[in-house]
């Protein structure tokens, strides 16, 4: 599994490298803006995911299986999802310019309709650049998709939030989002062309070939981004702005639940579609097995600790003013031990397309059905549990197609054991961190500081206690320590039977 955990890792680091800036985005915006206009700037950027997602039209995502199945043919198929993507970002930006007053009144956020016609710019110039770093890893240039994704995520923090802090108003952070797109957006344009020489070129017949493929992929795409969003806009739809302020600070998106999980499927995605092309079908399981026994290995712990630290990740974050947020919070977080079974992923491998869209559509159905029934008995809590329901059907109803294309019986489906083994340590490491905690006076700072310290060195202590990992993830972790490079060659002379390299 080494071709498969080097490229992951690498893929990690870049995304990792941007983390810190990019996180911390909507924490310098809370103290820049009031709670009505966090609202608001949260209410842009969640219609651009969803304009952003829906209209891509599954052709970037579309790359990662026709590039790795059909490499002599690549640029064509790069060059007809460029120029679709290009058609679909002119659309989404007549859409918002035609529609401001009208979506703004959906929102009950009148303040929302200025800024829809720079958000349109931004889709316009984000669409096409959404092929840069999938071409990179669908050819296996992992360092430089590492690279780009640290570049671009740093110099999106950059153009966020300067102008934010200079000028203390939206229509500044919205200038700096479409500049960082046209900035993007040109560096795509230039790694394209030199690439492949120039000889960039859309064809009609490959194009076909692309749409058999990612209409029913996109409508799969279509029901998941509904799925994913509909809580937000439900509780837009019934609050204000500054109430939605608090439900959008409770259901925070951890970056890193995103920076390890996709790298990680992308690479287990072009692995398998290597091995189905060679005939090696047998090998697709292990792949899928040690991708979740990966990322349990941080998604498990991730969760339980953002549980037991909670009250003071949001409060330290975004001030005491969005202590409402921190038992929405806790519910949220759940989501992130679901994020290790990506489903998703075996699916688009094996092109089953039809099934992605069977499994949104039951997941939304799920959401549909219950959303009202929980919003009024629950208050805003109800929203993700609602969100979180859907979410549990659908990965049932995944790994049961999974299981049939892969072959698998139930008991071999996913490593057990080893997920049984990191919850467990999770747990236990969780408890220690709660005494710890208590221990402090209620100061976020410190007693997050010093809950997460012991929660890290119980967990990894643990890990190695009952050799949870193998050894060349115990050596990648020990290589990340201070004095690297005598810990690496330590662990490599204590795997040799003599200890000598």
């Amino acid at each position: 599994m080494s071709s498969q955990f080097k490229p992951a890792l690498q893929l990690m680091t870049g995304r990792m490298a941007g983390f810190v800036l990019t996180f911390f985005i909507p924490v310098v915006l809370v103290r820049v803006f009031d709670q009505t206009q966090f609202g608001t700037y949260k209410q842009i950027f969640l219609i651009y995911a969803t304009f952003f997602g829906v209209a891509q039209l599954g052709m970037a995502e579309s790359l990662y299986y026709f590039i790795p199945s059909d490499p002599k043919h690549a640029s064509k198929y790069i060059m007809n999802a460029v120029l679709a993507l290009l058609a679909a970002g002119l659309a989404c930006l007549a859409i918002l310019a035609l529609s401001a007053p009208w979506i703004s009144g959906r929102m009950n956020n009148p303040e929302l309709a200025p800024y829809l016609l720079l958000l349109g710019v931004y889709l316009l110039l984000s669409m096409a650049s959404a092929v840069l770093e999938i071409v990179m890893i669908a050819h296996n240039r992992y360092v430089l998709a590492a690279a780009s994704y640290a570049v671009s995520d740093a110099l999106r923090a950059f153009l966020f939030i300067v102008p934010a802090l200079l000028f203390g108003r939206m229509q500044w952070l919205m200038t700096g989002a479409v500049a960082f797109a046209a900035l993007r957006l040109a560096a795509t344009g230039i790694y394209l062309y030199r690439s492949y020489s120039g000889f960039l070129r859309p064809d009609r017949v490959f194009f076909t070939r692309q749409l058999s493929y990612v209409v029913p992929f996109e409508l799969a795409i279509i029901v998941e981004i509904v799925y994913l969003n509909l809580h937000q806009y439900v509780v837009s739809y019934h609050f204000d702005a500054a109430t939605f302020a608090i439900y959008s600070v409770g259901i925070l998106q951890i970056p890193l639940v995103d920076f390890i999980g996709n790298p990680a499927c992308n690479v287990m995605m072009v692995n398998m579609s290597k091995q189905i092309r060679e005939g090696s079908s047998a090998a697709v399981l292990p792949l899928w097995r040690d991708t979740t026994r990966k990322l349990s290995l941080i998604f498990f712990p991730l969760a339980g600790l953002l549980m037991i630290c909670a009250h003071e990740v949001i409060t330290f974050l975004f001030t005491e003013t969005y202590a409402a947020s921190v038992p929405v919070f806790i519910v949220w977080t759940s989501t992130i031990v679901l994020s290790a079974f990506q489903v998703d992923g075996v699916l688009r491998v094996y092109a089953a397309t039809r099934a992605l869209l069977m499994m949104n559509l039951a997941r939304l159905a799920v959401i549909v059905l219950v959303i009202s029934w929980f919003l009024s008995r629950f208050h805003l809590i109800g929203a993700v549990l609602a969100t979180i329901s859907a979410l549990l059907v659908a990965k049932v109803i995944g790994l049961g197609v999974a299981q049939k294309l892969m072959r698998a019986r139930l008991t071999s489906l996913v490593p057990w054991k080893n997920l049984g083994t990191i919850l467990g340590a999770s747990i236990v490491a969780a408890g220690a961190a709660f005494v710890a905690k208590s221990m402090l006076q209620p100061a976020p700072f410190p007693r997050l500081l010093l809950g997460g310290t012991v929660y890290v060195g119980c967990y990894l202590a643990l890990l190695f206690w009952l050799r949870i990992i193998t050894d060349e993830e115990r050596r990648a972790l020990l290589g990340l320590l201070p004095g690297s490079a005598r810990a690496a060659k330590a662990a490599r002379r204590a795997d040799h039977p003599l200890g000598v390299q």
